[in-house]
């Protein structure tokens, strides 16, 4: 075979290899990071930043040149997280078993939406409806970078009010968050065209959406967990263990629920949840969980090497020190403070409420509403520099959060009694990978 000299690989040859590459990462970095303070999306981002600013490589992955991208492509990786996130939650649905949840989801959230407003119109002179935006998009806790403080796999028991909240927050607020950026959409609009909006927001963004969006996905959830689990016995797709049903109902129910005009993230939430109660028991549960864990880490892996990549590429260059300052008060200030008042009354014990008042942590979710926002509000200007906000707050969050939630969430369970070395403990935290084989439930 004869070679010449300036033999280059094919595009298309790069690409296998390095999404082997990534396939290998997502498996074993786990188990490499799980006693070290890192976190893999640390080592993603470094990985992308690394990759991109080789000189051979063109591709500047800003998400304000490809605004479209960035909006599908980090919507993929939230459903899938959320799905994952209600088939691992044990604890079955109630408004009081849930309390926590209720008090993140009902103060804390629209009090730091508030509160991020604030700051971004006071403190670094946006325009209020561009706050706004900035506010619901930055105010949520993340389903897919929250992964390490989130509950274990099904049926693993890895389940404290910690981890049980983080995990809960993290799938209702992505939901309950999209009426306020729909009230900083709207309101742009109205600034421009003098039209009522009041009444078309509560009544279509508030109560229909919620409203339909719960419904959509407990209907979808309980048609899937009806096909699954309770069919004739001989064509159970339960009986198959084929987790792909997780992804197809998760498809469905976003596909759904966009279809009728509702809130998809919050009725994938609800798909996964019903799903899960349909027969919570059954280790096909596990097979489920695995399947989307998986995909959500390679998701999201290929969206941090971007990431990684925008940074070194200038996405934080139009930075101040003012929006600095803000970024650190949203961080620092704003999550911790409304947290802890989110959480008065709350039966915790301090060191539980101070851990769920500090992982409040920014990613995926925050790319997907800036992405979805601007798409959707002609004529915003200066949007490199929001992108530099979001961006320096994930980037922050996702170095802070991450060197810190190995050891808080090991000394946490120690405090609760658990001995996070023991050789039969569940890895902590997060992303434990898959459970130990048993033998399948009968149904």
């Amino acid at each position: 075979m004869n070679l010449s000299a300036d033999w280059t690989p094919a595009p298309y040859i790069l690409v296998l290899t390095g999404a082997g590459i990534l396939i290998a990462l997502v498996a074993w970095l786990p188990l490499a990071l799980k006693r070290l303070p890192l976190s893999l999306p640390i080592v993603c981002i470094g990985l992308g930043a690394a990759i991109f600013a080789l000189p051979g490589v063109t591709l500047r992955p800003l998400p304000v040149h490809h605004p479209e991208i960035a909006e599908r492509f980090s919507e993929f990786v939230v459903i899938i997280a959320l799905m994952g996130a209600g088939l691992k939650i044990d604890r079955v649905f109630g408004f009081r078993s849930w309390s926590v949840s209720w008090r993140l989801i009902a103060t804390t959230m629209p009090l730091g939406i508030a509160a991020i407003t604030a700051t971004a119109g006071l403190g670094i002179g946006l325009p209020w409806t561009v706050a706004l935006l900035l506010g619901a998009a930055l105010a949520p806790t993340d389903p897919v970078l929250a992964a390490d403080v989130q509950v274990g796999p099904p049926k693993t028991g890895e389940e404290d009010e910690v981890r049980f909240g983080l995990t809960s927050e993290a799938g209702l607020n992505d939901g309950f968050a999209f009426p306020f950026v729909h009230l900083a959409i709207v309101l742009w609009a109205a600034s421009r065209t003098g039209e009522p909006w009041l009444g078309e927001w509560l009544t279509t963004n508030v109560v229909w959406e919620i409203a339909a969006g719960t419904a959509a996905g407990y209907g979808v959830g309980r048609l899937f967990g009806w096909l699954t689990f309770h069919v004739p016995a001989k064509t159970k797709l339960a009986k198959t263990g084929d987790g792909l049903i997780a992804l197809s109902a998760t498809f469905v129910s976003y596909g759904f629920s966009e279809i009728i005009h509702c809130y998809g993230f919050l009725a994938v939430f609800v798909t996964a949840l019903t799903f899960r109660h349909a027969n919570r028991d059954h280790d096909f549960q596990v097979h489920m969980h695995e399947l989307t864990e998986q995909i959500e880490r390679i998701a999201m892996m290929v969206l941090l090497l971007l990431f990684g990549g925008a940074i070194v590429n200038g996405l934080l260059a139009p930075l101040g020190w003012r929006d600095v300052a803000a970024v650190l008060a949203i961080l620092l200030v704003i999550r911790p403070a409304t947290g802890l008042i989110g959480l008065l009354g709350h039966p915790a014990d301090w060191s539980e409420r101070l851990t769920l008042a500090f992982f409040g942590i920014r990613g995926v979710g925050s790319i997907y509403y800036l992405a979805y926002g601007l798409n959707h509000m002609e004529g915003v200007g200066d949007v490199d520099r929001l992108w530099a906000i979001v961006g320096l707050v994930i980037l922050v969050s996702i170095l802070m959060h991450g060197l810190t939630v190995t050891p808080i969430m090991r000394q946490l369970d120690r405090m609760q009694g658990r001995d996070p070395d023991a050789d039969d403990a569940t890895p902590p935290p997060g992303l434990q990978g898959p459970v130990p084989r048993r033998e399948a439930t009968r149904s």
